[in-house]
């Protein structure tokens, strides 16, 4: 009885959880809108950065494919709301461009062109994997590092050196990790006065 009990909630509850999550990306993806007002308004993007809707396309565009059928079966939802996710991220970038510096402009051209060769290499790369398990896993922590690469994309803002970032981490796992040495070795003087 309660595996059947189970059976009945488990489809519940993961067409519960696709409808929210297709809710809260949704809202997602209109979020950028008072920025574009402010960018169309002023014509210019100001210091606005136009890297968090390259990560986004890219998170869009790789999850999108993981939503289809030669990838993964049951996921439509995954893969109409990323689908409408990549429209709006085409959108916005398109509008940064047409308000954009020229350096700004060619940069983002740059960037565009790799988020497209980078799709079609997971593209091409993921129908070459033969078992539709493997293939799955592997677009599945691909569009994984693509959402926490779109997430993580307001923080080059706020830290631009890639190299300072890391170091930034390296830093902070140093500190945690000898945080937890003993309170007693810390308690050691540094100077010892032989006085």
């Amino acid at each position: 009885m309660i595996v059947t009990l189970a059976n009945q909630f488990i489809p519940l509850l993961k067409d519960a959880a696709g409808i929210a999550g297709n809710i809260f990306a949704f809202g997602l993806f209109l979020s950028p809108i008072p920025t574009f007002r402010r960018i169309i308004r002023n014509r210019a993007t100001e210091q606005f950065s136009g890297l968090p809707y390259i990560y986004a396309l890219l998170s869009c565009l790789i999850t999108m494919w993981y939503g289809t059928p030669l990838i993964s079966i049951d996921n439509i939802s995954v893969l109409t709301v990323n689908s409408i996710g990549a429209a709006f991220q085409l959108v916005y970038v398109t509008l940064y461009i047409a308000y954009s510096e020229k350096e700004k402009k060619v940069r983002l051209f740059g960037l565009i062109l790799a988020v497209l060769v980078i799709f079609a290499i997971v593209v091409v790369g993921s129908l070459q994997i033969d078992d539709i398990f493997l293939r799955r896993i592997f677009v599945g922590i691909l569009s994984s590092a693509a959402l926490i690469s779109m997430f993580a994309s307001p923080l080059f803002v706020i830290v631009p050196n890639g190299m300072g970032t890391v170091l930034g981490i390296v830093q902070l796992v140093l500190y945690f990790y000898y945080k937890r040495s003993s309170r007693e070795e810390s308690r050691v003087p540094l100077i010892v006065s032989y006085s």
